[in-house]
């Protein structure tokens, strides 16, 4: 499979709480809890995240010095580590000053006390719980609610392993939104109205920006690739792709020599363009005059976008920047992300077909994807190469991006499953999408949250990190059940 352009990547912090008074009635003690803490460092940084320990954090002083340090070192998630009993002191300056996420993390060193030979040390040393209370209650008087507490054991708690890293994936989220480059070039589908957006709104919300580009910048550098670029991507597309003969589709036919030359060098172009504008992700649409190259680059940017999403870089059509930027974190989630809608429903075998013509992320499918030639697209002008794939058999997570009458935002989630089985040969992806308690009943309770018509399409069952996300942002969150 084709490989991400750069990795997943985060900057975490994470600090000890204690009392001071301890260590003078407790000769041992602080190193014992630190041997602790640097467990626990070692089970984030497991994460393959940078991670920042500050230590030690307890008295005032001490934490109003490591707000300093958090806030000059641009953590993107900070993790406190309750290894004892703290006063809420040792506390309130950093969830005062560091404006990263927080969230506790109480995980004792034993699953229980050895009561017969228990003692007040054996105690401290488990007391993760105790100012936990005390802390959430401050963090609310401070305006700066914690974001989760994570309770459980420090050795083999597989939940505990878990929470810390579904943190660490929302972190990799948090880092690449901010200062995102998440181009628009063209305009909305006339007629389209649920996917006009502000992009300053955008900005405000997700700390990114939305570089409004021409398509005579694409065809700039569209003219610009070299036969050895052409090349490339003719072998790498033939590397990746299935080629099969037409089904039953009349406007199918098997891949043209045409549309794999066109798309290859669409593809390089895309991708000298993504480099040119530092471009984290792109939506567009246009249509261009018949012979112009302007059409001929927009029909033929379906095989470029599917390649550059397997590489961590979000291209989403008919100008859809919401989904784009759903896309974008189901990417850093490590869930793919394909651009997708709502497609026939099966009431027989009780499944609803999710998919789209356009853009999906190739490392989530089921085999190897499908090129077709298409005489043309349907509701667009033109034709040429499209793709045709199956989302991997398993749990799935849809999520879209709406914007409310008052010009905010909310994520609209789902889970479901992707199940074996045919799809139309259509030159379009399809999954069939199977949802409780009944394809029907979940279609509806979807639309009628108030979605716009596209979502993205992932991997795994990760509602709650959608939910976890959408808190820091500030978002409503509907998780759709039907």
């Amino acid at each position: 499979m084709l490989q991400r352009r750069g990795k997943r990547y985060a900057k975490i912090g994470v600090f000890a709480i204690g009392h001071a008074v301890y260590w003078d009635q407790f000769p041992g003690l602080l190193q014992r809890l630190l041997d602790y803490h640097r467990q626990l460092a070692g089970l984030i940084e497991a994460q393959d995240v940078e991670l920042v320990d500050f230590g030690m954090v307890d008295s005032s002083q001490r934490a109003y010095a490591a707000a300093a340090r958090m806030e000059e070192s641009q953590l993107d998630l900070v993790f406190c580590n309750m290894v004892t009993y703290g006063t809420s002191a040792t506390f309130a300056p950093i969830v005062r000053n560091v404006r990263a996420p927080l969230v506790l993390t109480a995980l004792q060193p034993r699953r229980a006390l050895d009561y017969d030979r228990a003692s007040t040390v054996m105690q401290l040393e488990n007391d993760n719980i105790c100012s936990v209370p005390e802390f959430t209650n401050v963090a609310q008087r401070m305006g700066r609610p914690v974001e989760d507490v994570i309770i459980g054991t420090l050795f083999d708690d597989h939940a505990a392993e878990a929470a810390l890293a579904d943190w660490c994936d929302i972190a990799k989220v948090l880092h690449d939104l901010r200062g995102a480059r998440l181009g628009l070039t063209g305009h909305a589908i006339e007629a389209m109205y649920d996917m006009h957006s502000d992009p300053t709104a955008i900005s405000r919300v997700f700390n990114l920006h939305v570089p409004l580009l021409e398509i005579d910048d694409l065809a700039a550098v569209y003219e610009d690739v070299t036969n050895e670029e052409i090349t490339r991507y003719e072998e790498l597309i033939l590397q990746e792709f299935e080629l099969p003969d037409p089904k039953s589709d009349p406007i199918t036919r098997k891949l043209t020599d045409a549309d794999l030359q066109q798309g290859a060098r669409t593809a390089a172009a895309l991708e000298r363009f993504v480099d040119k504008y530092d471009l984290t992700g792109l939506a567009y649409y246009y249509e261009g005059r018949d012979g112009s190259i302007q059409r001929e680059i927009v029909n033929s940017l379906i095989v470029g976008n599917s390649i550059l999403n397997a590489r961590g870089i979000p291209m989403c059509g008919e100008f859809d920047i919401k989904t784009c930027i759903a896309m974008l974190i189901m990417d850093r989630l490590d869930m793919g992300g394909s651009f997708a809608e709502l497609h026939p429903l099966d009431f027989e075998e009780d499944f609803v077909l999710v998919g789209h013509d356009g853009p999906h992320h190739m490392a989530i499918a089921e085999e190897r994807p499908i090129l077709r030639s298409l005489v043309k697209y349907h509701g667009k002008p033109g034709g040429g190469a499209s793709v045709e794939f199956k989302l991997r058999e398993g749990p799935i997570t849809m999520c879209g991006i709406a914007e409310t009458g008052d010009g905010s935002f909310k994520f609209i989630v789902g889970e479901g499953f992707s199940q074996r089985g045919p799809i139309p040969p259509t030159g379009n992806t399809n999954t069939r999408g199977v949802f409780a308690p009944h394809a029907k009943d979940f279609v509806k309770a979807w639309v009628m949250a108030g979605p716009t018509h596209h979502f993205a399409l992932g991997i795994g069952h990760r509602a709650a990190a959608f939910q976890k996300l959408a808190k820091i942002l500030g978002l409503e969150c509907v998780v759709v059940q039907g």
